[in-house]
């Protein structure tokens, strides 16, 4: 993967002057820092990036050229690059499981917070990160509704638990802070609403006021044609809410979105390899590919279909059955497909708001997998 360095207008523009035979990625970095500053301008506290959504170096350095100061950071080459890119911005190290050795580059590369879930974590971080204005947050977890899939499944203490770590992280002498994550593409505001108030509820437990309350990822990004993200919504619940639950003892706020930052500034574009006698449709890229969440979180609808020549095919929707390019056949697009029925071997299929997930998870499975990455000043193909 490479980004190239032409700007081109649009999708077609490239597809036409190129007839790419791999999957091409589009990026608009104009739209990615739009939406940045939406989250900055609305949410009510810091607003940092999840690095693992897409960690394209061209996608961190437009983030904190649209303002965004903290990064969520999972491992230690994540925070190599974004102190390289972003040497001044704050790192959040919240993946709750680390080794010792990881930890201790942490904390000579500067790294000042941390999350935990588990006594035998915590034990590390006291052993070996210095208290004085060291962050530790700790990671609860509710059962989830209304969400794409369960991040509770791996990660977050129950709420008797955390009540314990938290006491514990104050006593020690640590900044304390509570985190927790909603669930994936959660598009109902009330699933931060249950949050909150536990978390006030384990503060109250431990005796604790909590310096900041780190309400997560989760925000949804544009994936049905009908269903706009109420982001504004969300960010409106979660200050009532927070002012409601803890009152005088309202801690600072902040959120880690990835998904919901980065998705809408790339579109996806695939060629069709073949329409098999009229009902399966093959394209160049599939679930080992840049498509690979799709049968984990459900399809996307927010598809075009353009000729060789950039023509935006119109042809009465049909259902089709996708694969992707490679022998497994495991490689289906989830569901029914809706395309134009004029679709032919060669077209473009785009598919929009693919910026999340599609470069971080992309394999070379069975030779397939080359993505070139484009910019564009406009996604619409």
């Amino acid at each position: 993967m490479g980004l190239t360095k032409t700007i081109w207008t649009k999708p077609s523009e490239y597809l036409r002057a190129n007839e790419p035979e791999t999957p091409v990625l589009f990026f608009a970095p104009a739209i990615l820092q739009d939406t940045a500053r939406r989250f900055i301008a609305g949410f009510p506290g810091l607003v940092t990036y999840a690095v693992k959504s897409n960690p394209e170096e061209a996608v961190i350095e437009n983030l904190a050229a649209a303002g965004v100061r903290g990064f969520d950071v999972a491992s230690l080459p994540e925070i190599r690059m974004i102190r390289r890119l972003a040497p001044d911005a704050a790192l959040h190290y919240n993946n709750p499981v680390r080794s010792r050795a990881e930890i201790a580059e942490a904390a000579a590369l500067g790294v000042v917070s941390y999350s935990v879930d588990s006594a035998s974590e915590l034990a590390k971080l006291i052993a070996l990160v210095p208290a004085g204005g060291t962050e530790i947050s700790v990671r609860f977890k509710l059962p989830v509704d209304g969400a794409a899939y369960n991040f509770g499944a791996k990660f977050g203490a129950t709420v008797e638990t955390a009540t314990r770590l938290l006491a514990q992280v104050a006593a020690a002498g640590f900044t304390p802070s509570l985190t927790f994550h909603p669930g994936t593409q959660c598009t109902d505001p009330a699933a931060w609403e249950a949050y909150i108030r536990a978390a006030a509820a384990i503060a109250a437990g431990a005796g604790v006021r909590i310096a900041r309350l780190n309400v997560g990822g989760g925000f949804p990004s544009h994936r049905l044609q009908g269903v706009l993200p109420p982001l504004e919504a969300i960010f409106a619940l979660i200050d009532r809410v927070t002012a409601e639950a803890f009152g005088t003892d309202r801690p600072a706020l902040l959120c880690e979105p990835g998904r919901a930052l980065v998705a809408e500034s790339m579109t996806l574009a695939t060629r069709v390899k073949a329409v098999r006698d009229g009902v399966h449709v093959f394209l160049n890229d599939g679930i080992y590919g840049a498509l690979a969440e799709l049968p984990l979180i459900g399809g996307i609808d927010r598809i075009e279909v353009i000729d060789a020549h950039g023509r935006r095919r119109t042809g009465e929707g049909v259902e089709r059955i996708v694969f992707g390019p490679t022998c497994d056949s495991m490689d289906r697009l989830p569901g029914l497909v809706v395309l134009p029925g004029d679709m032919e071997e060669g077209d473009h299929v785009l598919f929009h708001g693919l910026g999340a997930y599609s470069t971080a998870t992309n394999t070379r499975f069975n030779g397939f997998g080359e993505l070139v990455i484009a910019t564009a000043l406009s996604l619409q193909g």
